[in-house]
């Protein structure tokens, strides 16, 4: 593993994206999309991890990321939940930009956009994706959500090859 102490911030969120990518590649490999995500506090500690859930019950609002949010606002202070950084493999769709949002987590990064998945995805049943930014829901709240990406969008656009055309 490697020592994350002395990172520049944005090392640590090249290192930190990149293990939602691993995370991704988990979930494919369990029979899932390719999508992860993961919640890091100030102190650089992951404290929580979530895989795409679609399968096995073909839950099409058991993305990674709201996922995520439902159990970070469920299970952690709202401080801590303020502080920390999710950490997703691909740009959160509407639905989980608001979840972020009510769940209160004050900053994202994220890989893939959600413009570019919809051009590799296309119209897949199984991900017939919004093309609406994340940005474009946090703005229309009433408090702030730092954003940044997309960020190593390659590697993250990677993790989809031959998946939707199968």
């Amino acid at each position: 593993m490697d020592s994350i102490s002395n990172m520049s911030p944005s090392e640590l969120d090249e290192h930190f994206l990149r293990r939602s990518f691993d995370v991704a590649r988990r979930a494919l490999a369990n029979g899932n999309h390719p999508f992860g995500a993961i919640l890091v506090d100030q102190n650089r500690k992951v404290l929580i991890e979530t895989e795409n859930g679609y399968m096995p019950a073909h839950d099409g609002t058991a993305h990674a990321e709201r996922l995520l949010a439902t159990q970070a606002c469920t299970t952690l202070d709202p401080d801590v939940v303020k502080g920390a950084t999710l950490y997703s493999s691909a740009e959160p769709c509407a639905m989980c930009a608001g979840a972020i949002y009510w769940a209160g987590i004050g900053r994202l990064v994220y890989g893939l956009s959600e413009h570019r998945l919809r051009t590799i995805t296309g119209n897949h049943p199984e991900n017939p994706t919004l093309d609406l930014p994340c940005r474009e829901v946090f703005a229309s709240g009433q408090r702030a959500t730092e954003v940044l990406g997309p960020l190593l969008e390659d590697e993250a656009e990677a993790l989809h090859a031959g998946v939707w055309n199968r």
